[in-house]
């Protein structure tokens, strides 16, 4: 039930109100000043304040100016008489939602208390969902008590609240995302919008208009101004992951981003000024990249202001039990289910695994258990079949040695064994792996591997 405080020193006005609003199914509490209303909602944090203007002591605009600046205030009515509407006026500058004249109309009353209730409903909703995402994103929200996962979390606690560009280094599914979520979420930026780019997955021809829009007529199709994505960011953090794959044309591009903290949208004249931070990530060796001329210099020295390098699961198993008992809590909220644990002989074997995927395996892994599972707990099992080693169609043979592979090396690995067994003719290859043609193809050249014997078909 919506909770309304009325404020004003005429008792009868008071217990006028009070009874029109409890006839009308509110929870209604009267004060008759200033100070007494103070008191009354620290005691019952009610929806609505519905305040006389005038008042002896306190009047209704110094209580709406004490009370403005709490997050948790309430929606705040001015009640005015015809000859003061200037003063309330005043009053919703100073954080008022709305004002009523004298003599009050019952339907005016309660159609503005009904609207004055949706609105603190919404407040708190967007309160909650904004702490349930500070929640998710806290640093201690990251699971990870090793030894490199405490150095990394160190480094996040000291420069959040900065603008300083990162970069974030490790393999796939090490959580680079998570960790440029982490970062945003406890910096000043936290209420303005955090956006992820997989530079891997957009087209080389629509970089620019991705990230800087496009004015009408800028080129054929544009029929109407597109923001990009770095303006609709303004104020917030934009994360581009995977910036290995950024086209060298781009680079300059993003160069001159941060060098001048503006932007010109396709086909625009004028230089649109931003305030965005770039943090970026990468399971690329960039250094490596800068001597093969691939990556800019100079570009690569504005991203690395920080770095965070992200060990993978495998320099990190200490971890494994708690980040298993994380992905447990998610999943049981999820699904609706009651698992409570896991059984130390599968904390045993997920110790033993080398987790090629990483952190985003182990959470797969988590899931299909969690869903499966009937006990209170999750067996060995449960899930000793998602522990073996893949062996893919074709019998191309794979061994993994007992310090094990990377992800990346892993892939390549597999490629290149498809390729042999195929006579270095893709199609056959994409098959034995059950892949399309298109995604062998671009997972050879993202990998930078090269087969001068390398045929699309067996006529060739």
């Amino acid at each position: 039930m919506p909770v309304i405080l009325v404020v004003d020193d005429e008792p009868l006005q008071r217990e006028i109100l009070k009874t029109i609003l409890d006839d009308s199914g509110y929870e209604t509490y009267t004060a008759a000043s200033g100070e007494e209303a103070l008191r009354i909602l620290r005691e019952y944090k009610p929806d609505v304040l519905l305040t006389d203007l005038k008042m002896e002591g306190m009047d209704g605009i110094e209580l709406i100016e004490s009370i403005s600046l709490d997050s948790y205030a309430p929606t705040m009515i001015i009640m005015t008489a015809h000859g003061t509407i200037t003063s309330a006026v005043e009053a919703i500058k100073k954080g008022a939602f709305d004002y009523l004249t004298k003599p009050l109309n019952k339907d005016s009353l309660l159609l503005t208390i009904q609207r004055a209730v949706e609105r603190s409903e919404l407040m708190k909703e967007n309160r909650q969902l904004h702490k349930e995402l500070f929640d998710r994103f806290k640093m201690e929200g990251i699971v990870g008590k090793s030894e490199k996962m405490k150095e990394a979390i160190d480094i996040m606690k000291k420069i959040s609240p900065s603008p300083a560009t990162v970069l974030i280094i490790g393999e796939s599914g090490t959580g680079k995302e998570l960790v440029a979520k982490a970062i945003h979420y406890n910096s000043l930026r936290r209420t303005k919008p955090f956006t992820a780019l997989n530079c891997a997955a957009i087209p080389e021809n629509l970089f620019e208009s991705e990230l800087f829009g496009y004015e009408p007529g800028a080129f054929t199709g544009a029929a109407s101004r597109r923001i990009g994505l770095i303006e609709s960011t303004n104020g917030g953090t934009l994360f581009l992951d995977e910036i290995g794959d950024l086209p060298q044309m781009m680079q300059s591009k993003l160069l001159r981003v941060l060098q001048d903290k503006e932007i010109r949208r396709l086909g625009g004249k004028d230089a649109i000024k931003i305030d965005v931070r770039i943090i970026t990530a990468t399971n690329k060796d960039l250094e490596k990249e800068l001597t093969k001329g691939s990556f800019r210099e100079d570009l690569y020295y504005r991203l690395k202001v920080v770095t965070i390098a992200l060990p993978p699961l495998r320099d990190r198993k200490e971890d494994i039990p708690d980040l298993s008992q994380f992905f447990i809590n998610k999943f049981n909220i999820e699904f609706g289910k009651r698992i409570k644990s896991i059984d130390p002989a599968a904390i045993h074997a997920f110790s033993e695994y080398n987790w090629p995927g990483n952190i985003r395996q182990l959470e797969s892994v988590i899931e299909r258990a969690v869903l499966m599972s009937d006990a209170g707990a999750i067996k060995l099992k449960d899930i000793k079949s998602e522990l073996r080693s893949p062996q893919p169609s074709g019998a191309i043979g794979l061994d993994i040695p007992d310090e094990g592979l990377n992800f990346e090396e892993l892939e390549k690995e597999l490629l290149k064994k498809a390729m042999t067994k195929a006579n270095g003719v893709v199609a056959k290859a994409a098959k034995l792996l059950g892949m399309s043609y298109k995604t062998f193809w671009y997972r050879w050249e993202k990998l930078n591997m090269e087969n001068p014997s390398m045929k699309k078909s067996e006529n060739e």
